[in-house]
């Protein structure tokens, strides 16, 4: 068989390749994702969903002597719930708990016994100093007896002296007299005795009644700091030692203390209502009075206390709650001076994310034909995540406060 000739065998590298007729189409489908992908990026960024708010004018005091309308805050704080009456009740003597009669929530009144120590010991002082007493007074009650002697017998001696002087000589009669004296001086040392005895006796039984631990007013128990068998004493002396036995208040005293910015403590004054909100109740608000504008400033902080009182009850407070304070703009009374004054420009109160800093100015971002607009504006300091606007605004804007991370001119907004 004879081979076959391989030397004809040539490569023609002048005809391209051959595509298939799917792989020609990949590329211009790819373009056209990325197209489609890169138009709803931007629309998407040029129609942001973002959070409006309305500027609503606030109840501040403008520079022309304008007051707000009654019923409107003038200044937001945040605090916390307090108990005006609230005491850490510890037992007066050192000794180990025997018995604790209350819990977490028991209703008190005062002088109630809640917890007992072990009063072995002071019910032995009390018998022992009962025995003393009835001692000294049986000592009493003999040297009184030898004085009242004494004095009778000094006085027939005088009286026999004094009507014959020879058959009682001035010597027997001066050693009756010192007698009687000395008899005397014992019995006012025995009742002195008695009296020590009777003092001792009752330091015994105020040890013992100190040995039940009583309210010291009415009121609800808040927590238990110690429990039986732990040993107790006025102070803490480390160790196993317990300082207090029960924590307890009375929520009838309650009231919110709040830190208001020193910028805006002119506009609190004690009596002035108040709008209560907690933080775990924020849809109901309770009304309140300002109780206090403790005359301090915290020099760190910028702010004043003020306390708050509490008028209407509810179960549902409690102590150490967080709350929001609005103090309330008291009526303005209405004079013809006040009337022929030129009204000053209105104020108004926005969350303190609508304010920015931009080159070391105040601005806000207002939503106009819906886009964003930059507006410059004069703004006081935060206060419970408020912040006065003094100027650059007239009313009925809305405001931009938040959804996209950074804002900017002629963005638009979903409605």
């Amino acid at each position: 068989m004879t081979a076959p000739d391989l030397s004809k065998l040539r490569i023609d590298r002048a005809a391209p390749p051959t595509e298939s007729r799917g792989s020609s189409r990949v590329i211009p489908i790819a373009i056209a994702a990325i197209v489609v992908l890169g138009g709803g990026f931007f629309l998407l960024r040029g129609r942001s969903a973002v959070k409006i708010e309305s500027v609503v004018a606030v109840a501040t005091t403008g520079g022309g002597g304008a007051a707000a309308a009654e019923g409107t805050a003038v200044v937001t704080a945040n605090g916390y719930v307090v108990a005006r009456t609230r005491a850490s009740v510890s037992a007066k003597v050192p000794g180990r708990l025997a018995w604790l009669g209350v819990d977490e929530g028991s209703r008190v009144t005062k002088g109630q016994v809640i917890a007992r120590l072990e009063d072995a010991d002071f019910r032995a002082s009390v018998d022992e100093a009962l025995a003393n007493v009835a001692s000294a007074d049986a000592n009493r009650i003999e040297a009184e007896t030898d004085r009242d002697q004494a004095r009778r017998e000094a006085d027939r001696t005088k009286q026999i002296r004094a009507e014959n002087p020879n058959l009682m000589s001035a010597q027997e009669a001066e050693a009756a007299e010192s007698r009687a004296l000395q008899a005397a001086a014992r019995a006012n040392s025995a009742k002195a005795r008695l009296d020590g005895a009777r003092a001792s006796l009752r330091f015994a039984e105020a040890s013992l009644d100190n040995s039940s631990i009583r309210a010291p007013f009415s009121g609800t128990v808040l927590r238990k700091e110690a429990e039986v068998g732990e040993v107790v004493a006025p102070s803490v002396g480390g160790g196993l030692t317990r300082g207090a036995v029960v924590t307890m208040a009375d929520l009838t005293t309650l009231e919110v203390e709040v830190d208001v910015n020193e910028a805006y403590i002119g506009r609190v004054s004690h009596g002035q209502r108040a709008r209560i909100v907690l933080d775990a109740y924020p849809d109901t608000g309770f009304r309140g009075v300002v109780r206090q504008v403790v005359p301090t400033a915290d020099r760190q902080r910028a702010t004043v206390q003020v306390k708050v009182t509490i008028t209407d009850r509810d179960p549902r407070i409690l102590p150490e709650m967080g709350a929001r304070v609005d103090f309330i703009a008291p009526p303005a009374p209405v004079t013809r001076s006040a009337a022929a004054q030129t009204p000053s420009a209105p104020r108004f109160r926005l969350p303190s994310a609508a304010v920015r800093e931009v080159d070391g100015r105040s601005v806000v971002w207002l939503v106009r034909n819906g886009k964003l607009t930059l507006r410059e504006v004069q703004a006081g300091p935060a206060s419970a995540g408020f912040r006065e606007i003094r100027s650059g605004l007239s009313g009925g804007e809305r405001v931009f406060t938040g959804g996209v991370e950074t804002p900017a001119e002629g963005m638009r907004v979903a409605e």
